[in-house]
């Protein structure tokens, strides 16, 4: 199995990459600087049309969608116990979870940043003021997921739906409210931010902020 994942530092990106790490497996990681508008330019466009962070070729084909790739990686790497075995009890809590994260959260956070460049900027205020509600309700439903003592959404044990949501919350750094403002999830988020594969994701990255 080989891996190459293109990423930018902080993008959607990041939650694959972190897992890459935390699986401990061989990857070539290539840089695409968002900020430069590398991901439009024709040879990223190859190998992703829609210019979106991250791609992950998987033995030569390109694959999109960073859900569906923390998803598959934890299907051909099932050893390390990053998802429920298909069938069992857990496995139905399991796929709840990743799409609540990227059907609920992933758009909210995407009206959040480009309300003005996607749509009317006449209208992006009355947009974010949407997306940062359903953010915020967002976290209400996991804090309270979290109240019962538990020390990972899905669990006592990490896996892909952790890596989603932390970097999702990594997003809210610098909200009105970010997701730290929760009882529940401020230590959840410090266990998170406390792995040995997030200090190694971060000196890879270059990134400095949001960390214990």
């Amino acid at each position: 199995m080989t891996y190459t994942l293109y990423y930018s530092p902080g993008a959607a990106s990041l939650a694959v990459h972190w897992m890459l790490i935390e699986l401990g497996i061989a990857f070539e990681a290539k840089l695409v600087s968002i900020d430069d508008g590398a991901q439009k330019s024709a040879e990223y466009l190859r190998l992703n049309p829609t210019g979106r962070i991250p791609t992950l070729v998987i033995d030569g084909k390109p694959h999109g969608e960073s859900t569906a790739l923390l998803m598959l990686l934890a299907e051909r790497h099932s050893e390390k116990g990053f998802a429920p075995a298909p069938g069992s009890a857990e496995r139905a809590d399991y796929v709840e979870m990743m799409i609540f994260l990227a059907n609920t959260i992933l758009p909210a956070m995407r009206d959040w940043f480009y309300a003005d460049s996607d749509g009317d900027p006449a209208g992006a205020d009355a947009v974010k003021a949407l997306a940062r509600r359903r953010i915020e309700a967002a976290w209400d439903r996991l804090d309270a997921r979290m109240a019962d003592g538990r020390t990972h959404l899905l669990g006592k044990e990490p896996g892909a739906a952790d890596f989603l949501a932390t970097m999702l919350m990594r997003w809210s750094r610098n909200m009105p409210r970010p997701a730290t403002g929760w009882k529940h999830l401020a230590p959840y988020i410090h266990r998170m931010r406390a792995r040995p594969a997030f200090l190694d994701l971060y000196a890879r990255e270059g990134l400095t902020e949001w960390q214990n």
